[in-house]
C-alpha cells in the first residue's frame, strides 16, 4: 500500500490546543507544576463534558504568547511532515485574552507564528457563549486582513443558530469564510440552518447531514464542504468509521475534506484519517485523491498554493497502479 503521507492534502480543521504535541504538553505541565487527566478511554462512549474537561485541562498548559507561538509553529511543522501543503488552525482568543491583555494580542501572536508559512487563521467563538460574545470576536477578526475565517466550536446543542447571525454577517461582510461546527449532535436541520443563517461555506463535521438525502443534495447544490474527522466520532457514540458514507457524499457531489480536529486527544494526525478512510471505509486511492483535491480547493490557501497542490495530487494519481 502507498504511504498516504505522500498524498498532498490540506488540513482544514485543527484546534490550537488539539494540535499541541504530547511532548510539548508534558514539558509545559512540568514547568507549571500541573497534572492533566488521561485521554478518553478507548472503546468507551463518553459524554461531551468528559472530553471538554480534558481539553480545558490541556489548554490551561498554554500560559502566554511564547506558548501559543510554539504550539502553532510545531503544528505547522507536524502537518508539513504529514503531507499537508496548507493548514488552517482554529483559535478562540477568549481563554488567552486575560493572559495577554485582550483579544487582539492573541490574534497577533497567532498571525505572527503563521507569517510566511502555509497556514491560515480561523478565529472561533463557542456555541456555549452568547451571540454578543461571538459578535465581539467577529469584529476583532474583521479588522485583520490576514485572518482567513470565522467559526463556532464546542457542543452545538448549547447555542441557537439565530443568535450568531450578526457575528457571521460581520465576518462574511469582511471577506472571512464561515466555518461553524454543526451537525455533530443535532440532526441535519442544524447543518442547513448554519448554511442558510450563517452563510456557512464549510461545515465542521456535519455527520448528521450525511444521513439525510435532502440535506446531502442541498450541500451539493450549494457546494458546501464537510470537514470530516473520523477519529472524533466513536468516543461520543455519534458515528462509527464504517457508518461514514464518504463515497456516497463524493458521488452526490458534496466536497469532503478529511481533517484531524484534535490529535492531542484523539491520537491521530490527518494521514491517519486518510488511512481509516482507505482501510476501514474502503475508499480507493483515486477517491482519496479526490478528497485531497477537495481539501485544497475549499481552503483559504492562496491560488498559487492551490494550483501547485492540485498539480501534485494529479502527479500522485498518475502513479496509482
Amino acid at each position: 500500500m502507498r504511504d498516504l503521507r505522500e498524498l498532498p492534502k490540506a488540513n482544514l480543521h485543527l484546534h490550537l490546543t488539539g494540535g499541541m504535541r504530547h511532548a510539548t504538553l508534558v514539558e509545559l505541565t512540568a514547568v507549571h507544576g500541573m497534572t492533566v487527566p488521561p485521554p478518553l478511554p478507548m472503546g468507551e462512549v463518553q459524554p461531551w463534558e468528559a472530553f471538554q474537561a480534558r481539553y480545558d485541562a490541556r489548554r490551561a498548559a498554554i500560559r502566554g504568547a511564547e506558548d501559543i507561538h510554539r504550539v502553532i509553529t510545531e503544528s505547522i511543522e507536524d502537518n508539513l511532515a504529514d503531507g499537508c501543503t496548507w493548514l488552517e488552525i482554529q483559535v478562540d482568543p477568549t481563554s488567552y485574552a486575560p493572559l495577554l491583555g485582550g483579544y487582539e494580542p492573541v490574534v497577533e501572536v497567532a498571525l505572527d507564528a503563521m507569517a510566511g508559512r502555509p497556514c491560515g487563521l480561523i478565529i472561533a467563538s463557542s456555541w456555549a457563549r452568547s451571540g454578543a460574545h461571538a459578535t465581539a470576536l467577529a469584529k476583532v477578526a474583521a479588522r485583520y486582513t490576514n485572518v482567513a475565517g470565522f467559526g463556532l466550536s464546542n457542543d452545538e446543542r448549547r447555542g441557537d443558530v439565530a443568535d450568531f447571525a450578526e457575528a457571521f454577517r460581520i465576518a462574511t461582510d469582511a471577506g472571512l469564510i464561515s466555518v461553524p461546527h454543526a451537525g455533530f449532535f443535532e440532526e441535519a436541520w442544524h447543518v442547513r440552518a448554519c448554511v442558510d443563517t450563517l452563510n456557512a461555506r464549510r461545515i465542521g463535521h456535519g455527520i448528521t447531514a450525511m444521513r439525510d438525502r435532502d440535506t446531502v443534495a442541498y450541500l451539493a447544490e450549494k457546494q458546501v464542504a464537510l470537514e470530516v474527522c473520523p477519529t472524533s466520532y466513536p468516543p461520543f457514540g455519534v458515528a462509527s468509521y464504517e457508518s461514514l458514507p464518504i463515497r456516497d457524499l463524493l458521488d452526490a457531489g458534496v466536497p469532503v475534506a478529511l481533517a484531524s480536529d484534535d490529535p492531542l486527544l484523539f491520537g491521530a494526525d490527518v494521514t491517519a484519517q486518510y488511512t481509516i478512510a482507505r482501510d476501514v471505509i474502503g475508499l480507493s486511492d483515486i477517491e482519496l485523491a479526490a478528497v485531497a483535491k477537495h481539501s485544497i480547493a475549499v481552503s483559504t490557501a492562496p491560488e498559487d498554493v492551490k494550483q501547485r497542490t492540485a498539480d501534485a495530487i494529479a502527479t500522485w494519481c498518475a502513479a496509482v497502479p
